[in-house]
This record gives C-alpha cells, structure tokens and sequence, in this order.
C-alpha cells in the first residue's frame, strides 16, 4: 500500500469539493442529523468509527469512510458522495496528523454551521510530522473515547446519562480483553527486542514494554512510502542474520518488498513472524476484536519466541 498518490489524492479531492461547493445535493452548509433524529457522524476511518458507533448505541448514525482493507488511508481518492456526507455531517472524526489529508481537505472546502470536527492528532497533541498511527496507543484510544463521549451529550444534551453509560460499558466490559491482554504482555515480556515494518508499530510496542531495535529512519521511510537508506536495510539484515530480535512485526497491509524480504529472512532464521493492519480486518470486525485478535498473534509469537 504505497503512499506515493497522496499529492495526486488531493488534487483529486479539490476538484470533487469544487463541485460540491456548486451545489452536492445534501451539502447545504448546515449540519443535518441522521435517520430518527440521531446523531450524523463520519469517521474518516472505520477504526474510529467502529468506537463512534459503540459509544453512541441507537442515538447516533456512523458512516466510515475507509473500510477496505485494500485502501490506503493515506491515498485514498475522496467521491463527491464522500464530500455531501462531510458537509451533511453533524459531527466529523479524522484522524489528522498528515494521516487523512483528503479528509481536512474536504473539511476545510465544506465549512458546515454546527458541525462539531474531532481531530485526533490535535486531542492527543501530536503535531504535524508526528506518529500518526494513534489507535495504537492504549491512552490515546481512552483520551478519544472520553472526548467522542463529551461531544456526543454536547450536541445531544438530553442523551448525557445515557452516553456516558455507553463509556463506561464499552470501556469496562468490552475493552476488558484489549486491556487484559496489553497488561500480560508486558508483564511477561517488557524489554523484550523486536523487530518492525514500519513506524505503525511504534505506539503498540511502546504501550507493550517492547524494545524496537528497528532504526526510526527504516520505520518512518516504510510508512511513508519512501525507500529506505541501505545502511538502514543492512542494520536490519544483521539483527534478523543474528537473532538480535525475538519477534519481527509487520503490516500486512503494506508489505514492500524490503519488507516482505526481512518476512523471509526472519522466518529462515526461526524468528516468529506477527502480522497488525492499519484498517479493521475483516472490514465488518469491531476494534476490540481486531486489537485482541493482533495482541493475541503478538502474544503467540512473543511464546514461541522463547522468553526475554
């Protein structure tokens, strides 16, 4: 999943909202609630929008827009239909962070009186050029699903008590596995050293107690859809050749071949093999049973790994 069609990405987004700024059907300037009166809410992707419908229950209405796990978020070419449900919108997630550009396009051209706009990045205060991979990172996810409560029994006062019910549900009980399993792994494996993909690992890693031995140059270049350097590919070839990490964890979803290279050479080596995507996979999944399944396949590889 190559980034390099984000510029062409944007262009295409700038012509679609000049078109809807002509006139987009549902794009009327002024935010509209959904079906039944509930709440209108986009995510831009459906891992945001998996916890946006979970937090809102039957009191709001979620479109994502990213769902195919074959799509990069950060290329992906916006529709005019993209644009109407933007401007539509009562209440907008994005991720931000660089990660979305089309998204903030779309944002920024549709200007909606009383939209309410939640940008991730800017909540968790990771600024422009940052890791923007913040569903990965445990805290950032509770910070998110605090604030879409918050702005849910703003724009819907009357619903408060039953949104905050909604939290408390799917942050004790539904979460429970998702934070169970984070809370075993680093007790049993912290400062265990691995290897990565890409910069998409990071957070996970970090909340887990794993040492990444994976240069950041390597990490940031995969994710960005750059080449990599060749010192940073010969560092990463002597850690596998060498069994210097225990595990090597890679997005399945944009294996490149210096990537899919390090793959093979790690398994010819006996090194586990753990695989996280950067989208729900399967489309339909929930994000608590998307995360437990990849934390589950970390876990698995950290055992077969054999210890510290």
């Amino acid at each position: 999943m190559s980034r390099i069609k984000k510029r062409a990405s944007l262009a295409v987004v700038a012509v679609l909202v000049a078109g809807c700024l002509g006139g987009c059907g549902a794009a009327t300037g002024v935010a509209q609630a959904g079906p039944g009166g509930t709440i209108s809410v986009v995510a831009a992707e459906n891992f945001w929008g998996s916890i946006a419908g979970q937090l809102g229950g039957d009191r709001v209405t979620v479109t994502s827009i990213v769902t195919n796990p074959d799509t990069d978020p950060h290329s992906y070419e916006a529709t005019a239909r993209d644009g109407r449900a933007f401007a539509a919108a009562q209440f907008v997630i994005v991720n931000g962070v660089g990660y979305d550009p089309w998204a903030e396009s779309l944002l920024d051209a549709n200007a909606t009186k009383g939209r309410t706009v939640l940008d991730v990045g800017k909540l968790v205060g990771v600024a422009a050029g940052g890791n923007p991979h913040r569903w990965y990172d445990p805290q950032d996810v509770g910070k998110v699903i605090e604030q879409i409560t918050a702005d849910y029994a703003r724009i819907d006062p009357k619903e408060a008590s039953y949104f905050e019910h909604r939290m408390t549900t799917f942050s004790t009980r539904d979460l429970a596995q998702y934070h169970h399993l984070i809370k075993v792994i680093k007790a049993e494996y912290a400062g265990t050293p691995i290897g990565a993909s890409e910069s998409i690992v990071t957070p996970l890693a970090a909340a887990l107690g794993l040492r990444l031995l994976t240069p950041q140059s390597f990490l940031d270049a995969v994710s960005e859809g750059n080449d990599p350097t060749a010192a940073d590919k010969a560092t990463i070839d002597a850690q596998i050749q060498h069994n210097q990490i225990k595990i090597y964890v890679y997005n399945s979803q944009n294996a490149t071949p210096d990537v899919t290279a390090q793959v093979q050479a790690a398994r010819s080596r006996g090194i586990p093999v753990a695989t996280v995507t950067e989208t729900l996979d399967p489309a339909g999944d929930t994000f608590e049973a998307w995360q437990v399944h990849e934390l589950r396949g970390i876990q698995a590889a950290l055992a077969s790994a054999g210890g510290r």
